[in-house]
């Protein structure tokens, strides 16, 4: 049991220039947070654009520190949080205004069911918060955690098909119930504990992910390095195969199997440089593999 609070809510979210994103993502957790009901957490790696003076103006506090990799900055932030609960967030993520009403209202119905004062029977109260989607904890007192359903944006459009909808996160969850693993990239906020339990909440996060396919090219480019160094110790014939294999079999997967082409021409110009995404990382694996220092690490092992 966690020691009581003032705060219901944490909102916290790792920046480095995002002066572009960081505005719209504030304004829409604003209902979440004012009249003192919660905190805004930014932990920024070193910005030099707009992105720390924004994150003030909207009251948030600001932390700086060494970029440490994607998962420990975000768990560098958790732990700053002095929230019940706790909402992480991306710098591109915007919070749906009823994404916002589902989430203001878990730490109040939490309460009620900690102190056990909230109804078992139906009587109007129970149904009345039945109505609201909150209805997990009357049944399941073990719930510290929600997933939360993406909209993913590619240039401008919803990408519905192809494996990108619901694309559901935990991204809701009491302070102290769950941090991210430690990836390299693609890092997702898991429970600590296998007894506890977490839930999709009803409406969806707007990620506002690549509106120019130049930034899509750019991060598809940059995940690739890190990607690569996942998985630069696998076996040479391993790599070589998937160098390949993999990037047409990922398209024909995503973009046919998975209806990818319901998604029109941003679906096309997404999952073909998508393939194209996979090439890379295999490929930059395979120069990792190769190199003098790769060689020497494996002649120690």
């Amino acid at each position: 049991m966690l020691s009581p609070v003032s705060l219901a809510l944490s909102v916290v979210i790792i920046t480095l220039n995002e002066e572009r994103n960081l505005g719209r993502t504030l304004e829409s957790v604003k209902p979440l947070v004012e009249n003192d009901k919660g905190e805004i957490i930014v932990v920024d790696s070193g910005s030099t654009d707009r992105t720390v003076e924004i994150a003030k103006s909207f009251g948030a506090k600001v932390f700086v520190e060494e970029w440490k990799g994607f998962a420990a900055q975000k768990n560098s932030a958790i732990e700053k949080a002095e929230g019940e609960w706790v909402l992480s967030l991306d710098a591109d993520e915007e919070v749906s205004s009823e994404l916002a009403a589902e989430v203001a209202e878990l730490p109040s119905v939490w309460n009620f069911w900690n102190r056990q004062e909230f109804p078992t029977s139906d009587d109007a109260l129970a149904i009345e918060m039945r109505k609201k989607g909150l209805r997990y904890f009357l049944n399941y007192p073990n719930v510290v955690g929600f997933y939360v359903k993406r909209q993913n944006l590619f240039l401008g459009r919803w990408v519905r098909q192809g494996g990108y909808w619901p694309d559901c996160k935990l991204r809701v969850f009491r302070r102290g119930a769950a941090q991210f693993e430690e990836r390299v990239v693609h890092e997702n906020a898991k429970l600590l504990s296998p007894k506890q339990l977490a839930f999709t909440l009803d409406h969806p996060l707007i990620h506002h992910a690549y509106p120019t396919l130049q930034i899509y090219l750019e991060h598809m480019r940059r995940y690739a390095d890190l990607g690569a160094e996942m998985i630069k110790d696998k076996p040479r014939w391993w790599l070589w195969l998937n160098r390949w294999l993999n990037p047409p079999l990922t398209f024909f997967y995503n973009y046919v199997i998975r209806l990818g082409f319901l998604d029109r021409r941003e679906g096309f110009l997404l999952h073909w440089n998508h393939r194209r995404y996979v090439g890379w990382k295999y490929a930059k694996a395979l120069e990792l593999s190769h190199s003098p220092r790769s060689r020497g690490a494996a002649e120690n092992d």
